[in-house]
């Protein structure tokens, strides 16, 4: 009796903890659903839904001459709705499902058309939304996709069905002159917690990127995100376009030269950098440095952000100090004894001995005498120094330019003031040592005395631009009116002048126009080893025409090998890089409508075949008017003076006809017919190897003559 009440004592206790568990649950789930029933489904949304960012197309940046630097191209990652033909249209489905396999091989060419069939179908049976087609689908790539089955819409009798393709945007940056001033394009990496700002696209990141729109997503399975609605939510703005200060032309001029130069001097690395005297506008600025497989590439911008002694390019602002306090004048004569000079503890050294020891002060720039200058400075100076550093603060030169993109380097010009100021300081900064600037500092005062005493900050952006609206323009900032007087700034000039005709840089001279410069010649600081590593930094600083400025420049190569001299080693791309744009500038020219082109009778002067609105231009530049309807057909035409050829018509695949045209039309039209060129000769094209209108698959090559 006692075991039976025992055992269901037990079975009572038992059935009561289970309804005890059961009230429990109940009441548990009774407090989530309308207690914390809202916090709950908040969660579970933001575990299958967010908000994903829509970026927008980031503004482009275009050169002074109108050419496209750099642009955002759209990218897509092509999907596939599996699920867009209803399921209960299996037989539209099953219908098209080959013919799109088939395409879509033939089209990217990278899986058979039984890969694709393949997991099209499974991406049916499992119900599929998302299926990863391609990813980094050009647009036209994307126009060409829509017109696939099943990928647009698809109509079946009386119905219609939406199309499953689904085009996921990106932006690619692109630079459409691939390697073509690079460095100062720069670029704006804000990847994770850093924001990385180089160049002009740091610099104008917050006007080119634009705002990003918003697309709600959901998660599903395999974790994918997709848009809930093929729509935006909210839509991106699109960002404003630069207009930058660089000629496409000039730029490619100065990487040409500057590259051909620092592999013959076999240098570490180099720079230049052309402005417009006048605006201050930077038309070119190319810096390159030697890799590690021996190539020159541009890897950092030493024009804007390298600080070293300048050498002997800054004695032209001690002798603009002397010049315009009246302490020397032109003739004035300058005991250069031996070509030394002793200083306390310390023997100033000309890298050449002197043909006689008394020059004039124009004799002894001339000759880029470190005695001379020295000598000139110490005596006049010596006692009150402070009086040739503060002309130097005065100028500028001793803060920053204030550039418009990042990466600036920082000035430093001694005063007496600064605790590192010695006996030697004065001497040794009379010919550019013990301070630091930058190229693009030195050129700025250079060009101050090209443009008759008036310092300009350089301008590498002139306008930027929405929906070709101008939001913002730049001119010219003055950093100072006027730096020395118009007397001494004149006589400045005419010896910089001097110098090009019978001094260190004459090798740099052209006979058909006239410049004005000065070379440098500086021992680079090491360190660990001080000056005695022997290492140079080799300048040329200059502008032209001299009698008329328009360009001035600067060129640095630091540590060359085969020679070091700035007229040998910088001299050369001082000397070809305004060879050829005195050659591309017509303004630096007399007026062609004064000139005798062509005798009389001898009529229009020929030109190959081409675009006849290019060789209207060029004829109208040379002021040939008369008879020029009689003589330009519709094969007439020179080739484009600026590069860009217009006005051709082609059909693609079909071989057209290049007779008589130079190399570089005829390229054009043959390459973008679908051709291949092998060409060989000069002149103009003599024969062609396919006869025009054979109609050819893309990528064949046709050999061409040219006489």
């Amino acid at each position: 009796m006692n075991i039976r009440k025992s055992i269901l004592l037990r079975v009572y206790v038992a059935f009561g903890l289970v309804v005890l568990g059961a009230l429990i649950v109940f009441g548990k789930l009774l407090h989530l659903q309308y207690v914390d029933g809202d916090r709950w489904v908040a969660i579970a949304d933001s575990l299958t839904v967010k908000e994903n960012v829509i970026e927008a197309a980031r503004g482009n940046i275009y050169s002074n001459d109108g050419s496209l630097l750099a642009t955002s191209v759209p990218e897509y990652e092509v999907r596939f709705d599996a699920l867009a033909i209803p399921a209960h249209r299996e037989d539209v489905f099953n219908s098209k499902v080959d013919s799109l396999a088939y395409q879509l091989s033939a089209f990217f060419k990278d899986r058979s058309a039984r890969q694709y069939l393949t997991a099209l179908k499974s991406a049916r049976d499992k119900g599929q939304r998302y299926l990863l087609i391609k990813r980094n689908v050009s647009h036209q790539d994307l126009k060409e996709l829509k017109k696939f089955p099943l990928f647009g819409k698809t109509r079946v009798g009386r119905e219609s069905f939406a199309g499953g393709l689904i085009g996921v945007r990106e932006n690619k940056r692109i630079l459409p002159f691939t390697n073509l001033a690079a460095r100062t394009i720069g670029y704006r990496n804000t990847k994770g917690e850093e924001d990385v700002r180089v160049g002009l696209e740091g610099a104008y990141g917050d006007y080119i990127e634009g705002t990003s729109g918003k697309q709600l997503v959901r998660r599903i399975a395999g974790g994918v995100w997709v848009p809930i609605s093929r729509g935006m939510e909210i839509a991106p703005v699109d960002g404003s376009d630069i207009i930058a200060t660089i000629d496409v032309n000039m730029q490619d001029m100065a990487q040409r030269a500057l590259e051909k130069q620092l592999k013959i001097s076999n240098a570490d690395n180099g720079c230049v950098v052309v402005m417009e005297v006048e605006t201050g506008e930077v038309r070119a600025i190319a810096n390159f440095t030697r890799d590690t497989d021996g190539v020159y590439r541009e890897k950092f911008n030493y024009a804007i952000a390298q600080g070293a002694d300048p050498g002997s390019t800054f004695k032209v602002a001690s002798y603009l100090i002397a010049l315009n306090d009246g302490v020397v004048d032109t003739n004035s004569v300058i005991d250069v004894g031996n070509g030394t000079y002793r200083v306390p503890s310390h023997t100033i050294r000309d890298s050449h001995a002197p043909k006689k020891s008394l020059m004039t002060v124009m004799e002894t720039f001339e000759q880029s005498s470190n005695v001379a200058v020295t000598k000139m400075i110490n005596t006049h100076y010596g006692d009150r120094p402070s009086r040739y550093t503060s002309k130097l603060h005065e100028w500028g030169l001793g803060e920053p330019l204030g550039l418009q993109i990042p990466g600036e380097g920082k000035p430093w010009v001694k005063t007496p003031e600064s605790k590192s100021w010695s006996k030697l300081s004065l001497v040794q900064m009379a010919y550019g040592y013990e301070l630091v600037l930058t190229p693009l500092q030195t050129l700025a005062l250079y060009n101050a005395v090209a443009n008759g005493g008036k310092m300009l900050a350089p301008l590498f952006v002139k306008e930027i631009r929405h929906l070709g609206n101008t939001v913002k323009k730049f001119d010219a900032r003055v950093i100072n009116e006027q730096i020395a007087s118009k007397d001494a700034i004149k006589k400045m000039q005419k010896m910089m002048e001097s110098v090009m005709v019978n001094g260190t840089g004459r090798t740099v001279r052209s006979p058909l126009y006239t410049s004005a410069g000065k070379t440098g010649t500086a021992q680079m600081a090491d360190d660990s080893r001080g000056y005695g590593a022997r290492r140079y930094q080799s300048s040329f600083a200059g502008y032209f025409p001299a009698e008329n400025p328009k360009y001035s420049m600067i060129v640095v190569i630091r540590n060359p090998r085969n020679g070091y001299y700035g007229a040998s080693t910088a001299g050369p791309v001082f000397r070809e890089l305004a060879d050829m744009i005195y050659a591309n500038d017509l303004s630096l020219h007399e007026s062609f409508a004064s000139r005798k082109v062509n005798k009389a009778g001898e009529g229009i002067p020929p030109s190959l075949k081409g675009p006849e609105d290019s060789a209207n231009r060029v004829y109208d530049s040379l002021g040939i008017h008369e008879q020029r309807a009689a003589n330009v057909g519709e094969t007439q035409n020179a080739e484009p003076m600026n590069g860009a050829v217009s006005g051709f018509s082609f059909k693609e695949s079909v071989v057209p006809d290049v007779m008589g045209m130079g190399l570089k039309d005829a390229i054009y039209l043959l390459e973008n017919a679908g051709f291949h060129v092998s060409a060989a000769g000069a002149g103009k094209v003599v024969s062609q190897s396919i006869e025009p209108g054979v109609q050819l698959k893309n990528h064949e090559t046709i050999k061409l003559e040219l006489n």
